[in-house]
């Protein structure tokens, strides 16, 4: 699992790090012969009179276990060229000449997307100690706006509602407001919010360049002062000590890894701060975290009451095995996937949950609690004062249970989770998301969560794991929404989990009150199984408009990541409702490489088996023109960031098969970047892809990298690529190179329909204001209109 990797996080509050379960902003995730690979199209798109631009080429050889290769377009590492500057400039332009014809398009789309928004969105308040938190989104501004109020002296909780709906509570706090940064920088990206235990102080980071590249500042909210400190940059983690004047944050060094930890305190006249800790294997990066109850900091163990008296290690560090600690009453809890004992049988080599006392830490008689089923694997896990959360996946399908604390283990007996009276949550659907809320009372018996899929806006859900019964607090709203939306009741849900051979609690009450509302009467969310290559089932959801879709004559596009383990996402999107009234199919490829039922999904799609993750890509874009859900010549892909490997590689093989592609923030120099151990990430990314310094490794990256296999004196799908000059994760050259290459390789009429967008300010997450992502995506969606000749009427 990497700390970091070339992946885009959701620009929603989801990604916020003081996260507080709603999405306020809309987020962007991400051969045979055929009349198209063997000749232009018959009817040629519209493009600019001037030729696209042509950089210039400078002989660069590189070799290696016996591989020689040329890369003219090497030179454009250097972002200072004055060259590579005005190439990007041409680029731009040319982009805007290429886009000029979809201008009243674009503003339609924008326009719709608008409108089903609200203008004023917020978050539920969420209790933290004395105080209420939420945060919203003022009326005609890009970003959301930090605040809280104190709570009133009623306790009930439905007291508290109605005294925050007559607003009897004392006057609101602003926080922190991403608008005000947003203004003076031009650019925003907050990192981390962490209020300390007492509520008096806000530490957070920020990035105002896009260069990630994280300051840390320290608010002080009984004056709503930032505390002047020396500037401290490259900070990525953050974890406040018991004292509440102390706090430990990691510093990153010049590839992005974090590294060291050091620990600040709030004295006057404190200049210098302490060392903690320093990781001098550059594979390994450094994490910091307090466990829920704040008694401990883990980075090695810390006690949270004594920061500087000494650093406590787990176990010997091994490669591949993980653990993650919690701390309940004296007991860490951990979750781990380090080898059992001889005697005891697990089927799968996924994480189990143990348990020792905080004296035992180093033990080697740690208490085994449970292990999970052969078709179950846990993946998180959270900690309060009466109840323990899991985060489970059965079947392929995500569920959420509770088990009471404390629990009474007989460690000489192998426990299955059926033994400790889980209680698993009920949710809508076996194709729904589950995003924890940010949680952060320890002594709650509430468990808040976001509910999404593909035809359920966010809803967010309080689950009361003392009572059994669950409470619908909000759900995104949907203007000019179809009227036929349907509210399912819970009882419908409740079915979801005797599919799984789960009952349904006697203790859920209200299940047949509760309600929220989905789409599935006027949208279509298909999950199917799509075979592979080698006889892997791939899981492909597919979601289209009963009303608008043709069989075999609609336009489609199928995204794809596959890397790090992480899962595809395929929460509620509202801006995907200008394509899908339109007639088109959206899809997403969950291919090897990303996240799946256990750690085996991720393991087969990376290092030596990578092709796996393309092959399964490119068998559901098979499967969906097979199957007619998508016209033959009217597929297209979206890739992001590493996602682009994937995309980039099938265009190379199989290029009949996408009409169209959209590449952001694009990884297609894998063989290059990683022969460069100085650019950020490279070592990190050797566990995920590869070392090329091994010569099996390098045989492997170079049979797929995207930009090496470019085929020669062929047609070539239209392309948008969109890049960020000041992207720290993957190189602007990465982008414009492959453009490049592609305009030597293809033919002249193809190479017209590539584009590439550079946006000389920001970084590889975007601006991610709530208003210019429409614009962005009403941009990207007249991109494959255009290059498609797609009728949008």
């Amino acid at each position: 699992m990497h700390l970091l990797s070339r992946s885009v996080s959701n620009t929603s509050l989801r990604a916020h790090s003081f996260w507080l379960s709603f999405a306020l902003i809309p987020s962007i995730s991400a051969s045979s012969s055929s009349s198209f690979s063997s000749k232009c199209r018959a009817e040629p798109i519209s493009v600019p009179s001037q030729p696209p631009p042509v950089p210039k080429r400078v002989p660069f050889t590189l070799s290696l276990h016996g591989h020689s290769w040329q890369d003219p377009y090497h030179w454009m590492r250097n972002t200072n060229d004055p060259d590579f500057l005005n190439y990007l400039n041409q680029e731009n332009s040319y982009a805007q000449a290429f886009m000029a014809d979809t201008g009243s398009l674009q503003r339609t789309l924008v326009a719709e997307m608008k409108n089903r928004m609200p203008s004023k969105v917020s978050t539920p308040v969420e209790c933290f100690g004395p105080w209420l938190y939420y945060e919203y989104i003022p009326e005609g501004k890009e970003y959301p706006v930090l605040c809280r109020r104190l709570q009133t002296n009623k306790t009930g909780w439905a007291e508290k509602i109605l005294s925050y709906v007559k607003a009897e509570f004392r006057r609101e706090e602003i926080l922190l407001d991403w608008n005000e940064v947003a203004e003076k920088h031009g650019y925003v990206h907050v990192g981390q919010c962490r209020i300390s235990p007492d509520h008096n102080f806000l530490a957070y980071t920020l990035d105002a360049t896009g260069s990630e590249q994280f300051m840390l500042q320290i608010k002080d909210l009984r004056n709503g002062c930032i505390i002047p400190m020396e500037p401290v940059n490259g900070v990525v983690s953050l974890a406040w000590a018991q004292d509440c004047k102390t706090l430990l944050y990691t510093i990153a060094d010049e590839n992005q890894r974090p590294y060291r930890v050091l620990c600040t305190k709030l004295e006057p006249g404190n200049t210098d701060d302490t060392l903690v800790f320093m990781e001098n294997d550059p594979s390994y990066c450094v994490d910091l975290t307090s466990t829920k109850d704040g008694k401990f900091i883990t980075v090695y163990v810390v006690d949270a009451t004594e920061p500087l008296n000494g650093l406590q290690r787990v176990h010997e560090r091994v490669s591949g095995v993980q653990y993650f600690l919690e701390h309940h009453f004296g007991f860490f809890y951990i979750l781990t996937n380090a080898p059992m004992k001889e005697n005891i049988k697990c089927s799968h080599e996924g994480l189990y949950l143990a348990r020792c006392r905080v004296g035992d830490i180093q033990s080697t008689t740690w208490q085994n609690i449970f292990y999970p089923g052969e078709d179950t694997c846990i993946q998180d896990m959270d900690i309060f004062n009466g109840h323990l959360v899991l985060f489970l996946n059965k079947d392929g399908f995500p569920m959420i249970c509770s088990i009471d604390l404390p629990i009474n283990v007989d460690c000489k007996h192998q426990m299955l989770i059926e033994d400790l009276n889980p209680w698993f949550f009920p949710i809508p659907s076996n194709s729904c998301s589950i995003e924890p809320g940010s949680n952060l009372d320890f002594m709650s018996s509430v468990y808040r969560v976001v509910l999404s899929s593909p035809v359920i806006p966010d809803v967010i859900v309080d689950y009361d794991m003392a009572r059994r019964t669950f409470s619908i607090v909000q759900q995104e709203e949907v203007l000019g929404a179809p009227s036929n939306a349907r509210s399912c009741s819970s009882g419908y849900e409740l079915d979801t989990l005797q599919q799984h051979g789960i009952e349904k609690d006697a203790k859920d009450k209200n299940v047949e009150l509760e309600r929220w509302k989905d789409f599935s009467s006027t949208y279509c969310c298909e999950r199917k199984e799509v075979i592979s290559h080698d006889g892997i089932r791939v899981p492909l959801t597919i979601l289209y408009s009963p009303k608008a879709w043709k069989s075999s004559q609609s336009p489609g596009i199928l995204h794809g990541y596959g890397a790090y383990g992480e899962v595809l996402d395929k929460s509620w999107r509202v801006d995907r409702l200008s394509l899908l009234d339109r007639g088109w199919v959206i899809a997403f490829a969950d291919v090897r490489g990303g996240g799946g039922d256990d750690p085996s999904w991720h393991k087969t799609g990376n290092g030596l088996l990578k092709q796996n993750s393309i092959h399964d890509f490119v068998s559901c874009g098979k499967y969906l023109i097979d199957e007619g859900y998508v016209q033959r010549d009217q597929l297209s892909a979206i890739g992001v960031s590493a996602g682009c490997l994937l995309i980039g590689a099938a265009l190379n093989m199989y290029p009949n098969l996408f009409h169209a592609a959209i590449l952001k923030v694009p990884f297609l120099d894998i063989l290059n970047s990683l022969l460069d151990p100085s650019l950020p990430l490279t070592m990190l990314d050797y566990e995920e892809f590869g070392n090329p310094g091994i010569k099996s490794e390098f045989e492997c990256i170079s049979s797929y990298c995207p930009y090496k296999n470019i085929r020669p004196r062929g047609c070539h799908p239209s392309v948008l690529v969109t890049a960020s000059f000041n992207d720290s994760r993957v190189g602007v050259w990465e982008a414009a190179k492959w453009v490049a290459k592609v305009r030597d390789s293809a033919c002249s009429s193809c190479s017209r329909s590539v584009i590439l967008t550079t946006n000389m300010s920001g970084g590889h997450f975007g601006e991610g204001g709530r208003y210019i992502q429409c614009e962005e995506l009403a941009y990207d969606y007249a991109f494959l209109v255009k290059a498609m000749g797609v009728d949008m009427n």
